[in-house]
């Protein structure tokens, strides 16, 4: 897709940059002029997207692992892509499902995709196991009752 403007972030695999990725993309969807709620769903989502990259992507072994955060914007759409070449997921559909989780250990709630869909307007997955995931989301900013 050819997006009006694009800008794409790569960074460590590690918790303390989750925080930066959502300032990021929340920044970057600013020139759509987004009401509070809008990025604060963006800022939810991409944050939901870098954790679960980060803790099922690479698990306990991040040291060399990157997230690349990807944004471009088209007309009044911000699309997102949170990228991981991880593990990957064997069983996306289950891994959508609400609750599921695959750290229960480490009490997990298994609501990272729910959220995601919850506060976006499109999220698809692609993943294959050994070779990483691929998050795409998508949000048309402007939908305000005037």
């Amino acid at each position: 897709m050819e997006y009006d403007n694009e800008m794409i972030l790569e960074m460590s695999a590690k918790s303390r940059n989750e925080s930066f990725a959502r300032v990021v993309a929340a920044s970057f969807a600013a020139s759509l002029d987004p009401t509070v709620a809008e990025v604060a769903d963006i800022k939810t989502a991409v944050s939901e997207a870098v954790t679960n990259a980060i803790i099922h992507g690479y698990g306990e072994s991040p040291k060399n692992g990157t997230v690349t955060l990807k944004c471009g914007i088209l007309q009044d759409t911000i699309y997102i892509e949170i990228i991981d070449f991880g593990k990957g997921i064997s069983d996306i559909e289950e891994a959508m499902t609400p609750l599921y989780t695959s750290a229960p250990e480490d009490e997990r709630s298994g609501m990272g995709f729910t959220i995601m869909e919850t506060f976006m307007d499109s999220v698809e997955v692609l993943s294959q196991p050994s070779k990483g995931t691929v998050v795409r989301m998508s949000k048309k900013i402007g939908q305000r009752d005037i």
